[in-house]
């Protein structure tokens, strides 16, 4: 039988990204007990409150279809949110998704056809391949190196840029790395960006979780940018509420309306009392944010301490977000043969960079979302196996 080329191009992004991932749960399905540091899940519920909201809103029947953009009281508190960055906003530059992730890819299939080029700092989230190659574009790599706190340099964006490039993916705070772009930094890429008339898409899900003194900062924000800047994000983790499905896409009028109709071939709009939810969470006051970058920031402490006493393993700079890069590469193995070898000796399981990039093969990436000693006892482990491979190495004899 036949099947449609986007199966061939999705072919190698599905499991076996996650392979060390479902090789640890199926062992501790087993009953292993095995220390799972691989995803991005908040270690702390979902606000009563807005459990309670989205009951409240089932029982008085908001059930049924919902408008194709976004519900009316949820767009209207998207435009709030949004307005200190760009004043000028109303609810035609906003579009309601079931989450981030399919706010992207709907985004991403507006905005390039087969062939086109799509630049993403390398090393990347793992999903962002997925969109890209879906309509037949090409991913187009900008090293994200460790010395620069895996922050995007503007010259290295300019060498990646070719003739095929039609968008910029920026990602503050960034996944896998933890880092953030400065509004200067932002403003100098956004310059590259309207030099090669570049579609600028901002995913923003983590911006509340910021666990440094560093201010957050959007291309929304720069007025010379609103014009080719599309902003994705969602309730997953400033909220915890990842299980919602809860997101949204701003940007300009015109790219909206014609987002709509992809939008609604894919779904009808999200669900009304999942929006009642949404709204309530953004007009609301809630501390789950808070508490989890108060967490985060200290398990980032509980790192970088225990990496005192593992000499092969370098933390990068990390300012937000979920997670910590390690760099393996002077325990002498690459991040694939580390994180397996890890599983195997110590049941710790860890994604390797491999999961997020080419250019993160020696780069391991962290979950912070465990119990601090919970977090202690798998470095210790990592530690220890970083040590077991470099007695080996020094145990070997000379050729």
């Amino acid at each position: 039988m036949r099947y449609a080329g986007i199966t061939d191009r999705l072919a190698d992004l599905g499991g076996e990204k996650w392979a060390v991932h479902n090789a640890g749960r199926a062992r501790m399905a087993a009953g292993e007990e095995i220390i799972e540091l691989t995803i991005g899940e908040p270690d702390i519920p979902v606000d009563p409150a807005l459990i309670e909201v989205t009951y409240e809103s089932m029982k008085r029947g908001r059930t049924h279809y919902s408008n194709g953009r976004g519900e009316d009281g949820l767009l209207g508190a998207l435009v709030d949110k949004y307005k200190p960055l760009w004043p000028e906003i109303t609810s035609d530059n906003i579009l309601a998704f079931p989450g981030t992730q399919t706010a992207l890819y709907a985004v991403i299939t507006a905005l390039v056809d087969e062939g086109d080029g799509v630049l993403v700092g390398d090393p990347y989230y793992a999903t962002y391949a997925g969109v890209i190659r879906a309509p037949g574009a090409l991913v187009q790599p900008v090293p994200l190196d460790i010395a620069n706190g895996f922050v995007m340099q503007p010259a290295d964006l300019e060498a990646a840029v070719t003739p095929e490039s039609r968008v910029l993916v920026l990602n503050t705070p960034h996944n896998p790395t933890g880092a953030l772009l400065d509004r200067e930094t932002i403003a100098q890429l956004g310059r590259i960006a309207i030099a090669h008339d570049l579609w600028i898409v901002s995913d923003e899900v983590y911006e509340d979780l910021i666990f440094t003194d560093d201010e957050f900062a959007s291309p929304l924000e720069i007025a010379e940018l609103r014009e080719r800047t599309i902003v994705v994000s969602s309730i997953s983790k400033t909220f915890a509420a990842t299980g919602f499905r809860s997101g949204w896409a701003v940007g300009p009028a015109e790219f909206c309306t014609k987002l709509l109709p992809i939008s609604e071939t894919i779904l009808f709009g999200n669900q009304p009392f999942i929006a009642d939810m949404t709204e309530a969470a953004l007009r609301g006051t809630f501390d789950t944010a808070e508490r989890m970058s108060k967490s985060y920031a200290q398990r980032v402490k509980v790192i970088t301490q225990e990496l005192k006493e593992c000499p092969t393993i370098t933390a990068g700079k990390v300012s937000g977000g979920m997670f910590i890069m390690l760099d393996v590469a002077d325990t002498g193995l690459d991040a694939e043969a580390f994180v397996w070898g890890l599983l195997e000796q110590q049941g710790v399981a860890i994604m390797p960079g491999t999961s997020f990039g080419e250019n993160a093969r020696t780069l391991i990436r962290v979950a912070l979302t465990v119990p601090d000693e919970t977090l202690r006892e798998a470095m210790r482990r990592i530690c220890a196996f970083a040590a077991s491979l470099q007695e080996r190495a020094n145990t070997v004899p000379a050729q």
